[in-house]
């Protein structure tokens, strides 16, 4: 190791123990706070996004999911791709659903014209109600009454936003139900064909797949729809701790499944708009963190300066009896490193220690989504590298303009 570095890094640490204890724990403080900016704006950001698909993946969509092809109505030969998750041993779980299109209408006997009309369009799913519940957790949905049994017969789950009592939506080509709650009768239209049946739950997500549809028992709406080809529409698959999502894809395709429907991990799935609005939020969060870097290095430049300037005389003395130029700058490029390592090494202990798991266990509510704070260990390396790097910048400019100066001229403090 060169001289100068070992003879800087002794001056720093000599002045970082006799400096005030509460100039350096200022600093410190504010290279936390820069550091928490940099990390918990984006994150925030990005979470307000990455909630609502964590959530589509674990209430609707699964780790893989199985769909009908473009041209297709429904997922052919369905029989013989059930057989093929059931003997897959990296399948946990799976749920197969139907879907149909329909109508839902409400307070029709109490109707006095035929045109007054309090109905609305919605998509009917028949679901195994402990299939599905094992998968996607949909009993945890319900906000009022009762989740689906298999043996339920004329009965349904209703979504919030198709009633205005509980999700009020005052949009033109958006039709809800009034007056409907646990208990009421409805009449649902699927086809030709007309059924009343009876509201035994009501769900609340913010996943539209959850929250917009009607679920039923599958062989009901196999019954009302004349389905009675066990053609379903789709297949949500959850897989064991450990597996790729990937590897299993890929075996699913070459068991034959693709000549009959499209398999698809959860990211293949994922819209192309929702990565774009992560990469768009992050980009902003890293725009409005930029902000508090430069504040910071302002404030280290600041700081190391005062602290060159009232030290001028003796930074004279020390050139005067031989220390280098560069080994006093480099003291000063070790004191910001060393503010900038505490803020960053405190600051992660109240990223990952506080703040992350309280905010996973208490998510923030935003109208669309339960927010979370996305805070990858690589991007979080990234960003105290970034703050290391301008610290350290912001504390070398200072110390470099005071040890320039005539050595004479500093010691007699013209």
């Amino acid at each position: 190791m060169p001289q100068f570095i070992r003879i800087g890094f002794y001056l720093a640490l000599r002045q970082v123990r006799r400096a005030s204890k509460w100039t350096t724990g200022l600093i410190i403080f504010v290279m936390i706070l820069t550091f928490l900016n940099l990390v918990v704006v984006s994150g925030l950001l990005v979470g307000l996004i990455e909630g609502s698909v964590v959530a589509y993946k674990s209430q609707y969509f699964g780790d893989i999911t199985i769909s009908k092809l473009n041209k297709k109505d429904y997922i052919e030969n369905t029989p013989m791709i059930l057989s093929i998750l059931d003997r897959t041993p990296e399948v946990s779980k799976y749920t197969a659903r139907y879907a149909q299109a329909g109508k839902v209408e409400a307070n029709y006997q109490s109707r006095v014209k035929q045109s007054e009309t309090d109905s609305a369009n919605a998509t009917f799913t028949g679901i195994d109600p402990e299939k599905e519940d094992a998968v996607t957790h949909l009993s945890r949905r319900i906000i009022e009454g009762e989740y689906l049994v298999p043996s339920d017969y004329d009965k349904i789950l209703i979504g919030s936003m198709l009633i205005k009592k509980y999700m009020p939506i005052d949009s033109p080509g958006f039709s809800q139900l009034n007056d409907v709650a646990v208990g009421s009768k409805v009449r649902i239209r699927i086809g030709s064909s007309t059924r009343e049946v009876i509201v035994k739950g009501v769900l609340k997500s913010k996943v539209d797949e959850v929250s917009a549809k009607v679920f039923m028992n599958d062989k009901e709406l196999q019954s009302i729809a004349n389905r009675q080809d066990y053609s379903v529409d789709n297949i949500s698959i959850l897989l064991k701790p450990g597996s790729d999502a990937v590897t299993v894809r890929d075996a699913l395709i070459r068991s034959g499944i693709s000549n009959y429907a499209k398999v698809q991990t959860f990211e293949d799935g994922e819209p192309k708009f929702l990565k774009d609005i992560k990469n768009t939020f992050a980009l902003l969060g890293n725009m409005i963190s930029s902000i508090g870097l430069v504040v910071a290095s302002i404030t280290i430049f600041i700081v190391i300066f005062i602290n060159a300037i009232t030290r001028r005389k003796f930074i004279g003395i020390l050139k005067g009896i031989g220390i280098s130029g560069r080994a006093i700058e480099m003291s000063y490029l070790f004191q910001s490193v060393f503010y900038a390592l505490c803020g960053s090494a405190t600051g992660l202990a109240i990223l990952y220690g506080l703040l992350i798991p309280y905010i996973n266990t208490h998510p923030i509510d935003f109208p669309f989504s339960d927010g979370i704070l996305v805070a990858t260990p690589a991007g979080t390396f990234w960003r105290i590298s970034l703050l290391v790097v301008a610290t350290m910048i912001a504390g070398y400019i200072p110390a470099r303009m005071i040890v320039r100066r005539n050595t004479l001229d500093a010691i007699l403090g013209r």
